[in-house]
């Protein structure tokens, strides 16, 4: 079964690793998080070295189709954000290079 990994995930694995205490490992993921936030916000894409990318895309308005009616819609221009993996990480995934 997946597990997902939680913020609080994050923060043990620092306090395990890097040995601050609980609530600055938990200080620490949160300023990461917030620092990747504030620049997506801004418009800014963000590059994990040996990790990926995640980038603002904007999408123009368009007709969609309602598929049960038929019926077109126009769906309203908007901002999504997408995230490309790196070459490195999609090996790790598929098992192609060890880890790191």
């Amino acid at each position: 079964m997946n597990k997902t990994l939680t913020r609080a995930d994050l923060s043990n694995s620092v306090y395990r690793e890097i040995g601050l205490s609980l609530s600055e490992s938990t200080q620490l993921v949160d300023a990461v998080l917030e620092e990747i936030c504030t620049a997506l916000t801004e418009g800014q894409a963000v590059k994990i070295s040996s990790f990926g990318t995640f980038k603002l895309r904007r999408k123009k308005q368009r007709i969609g189709r309602n598929p049960k009616t038929g019926v077109e819609v126009p769906i309203t221009p908007r901002t999504v954000l997408s995230f490309n993996a790196s070459n490195i990480l999609k090996g790790r995934v598929n098992g192609e290079t060890p880890a790191a």
